[in-house]
Order: C-alpha cells, then structure tokens, then sequence
C-alpha cells in the first residue's frame, strides 16, 4: 500500500513539476526541489539550484514553446529513493517556424520526513 500511496504522490509531483515550468511558479518549484538539488541539462552542463530557480521564473517564455507536454511517464520507488521518468513535447517558434521537440527527462527524487523532494534532474534530447 505504501509504494502505491508513494506512486500516486511522485505521479502528482511530476504533474506539478511541469505546471509550475509552463508557469514559471518559482514558489511552488522550490518546494518540490531538495536544497541540493542539480540539474544535468541536455547540452552536459550542470547547473545548482540557485541558478535553476533564478531561470525557473523566465524558462518557459524564454523558449518559445506555445506547447509543452509530457507523458509515457514510469515511476520506480527503491525504498526512499525514487525515478520518475517521462517523454516531453515542446513545440516551439523558432525564426517563426513551428519546430517539434521531443526530451526524455529522469528525475530522482528523496523522501525525507515522509516527504518526497526532487535532488536530481536529468534532461536527454530525443534525436
């Protein structure tokens, strides 16, 4: 019962995550993300968290995208360690050309005081 509770709630995290990056929401994404949090981005480049959160509030606007979506998502709880993975979609304006691009993003969260808090995201483009 405990991993399915565990399930649905990184499941409700993951939709939030990406709620808050189509509305820049710096507030809720910091409490979703462990202080030591990192993300590895696409090109290699890893960036903490006060970085993270500074480009949180202008990401989604920044990037041109008129949609982002995700889905395919798969959820693997290791005791309190946990990886949510999902498939994204951004279309995007570029140059006013409608572009389409596709990530797979892992993201591993630690559950602490019975709550669960992303630690590390990983971001790979789909070629």
């Amino acid at each position: 019962m405990r991993a399915h509770n565990d399930s649905l709630a990184l499941s409700a995290i993951n939709a939030q995550f990406i709620q808050n990056f189509i509305t820049q929401n710096v507030k809720a994404h910091d409490q979703i993300i462990h202080p030591d949090f990192v993300c590895i981005e696409g090109s290699g480049r890893i960036v903490n968290r006060e970085t993270y959160l500074k480009n949180w509030a202008t990401d989604y606007d920044s990037s041109g995208c008129t949609s982002f979506t995700y889905g395919e998502q798969c959820i693997r709880i290791f005791g309190d360690i946990a990886l949510v993975r999902s498939k994204t979609t951004a279309i995007r304006m570029v140059n006013g050309i409608s572009r389409t691009d596709h990530t797979i993003y892992t993201d591993t969260y630690k559950k602490q005081k019975g709550k669960w808090r992303c630690i590390q995201v990983q971001i790979t483009p789909i070629k």
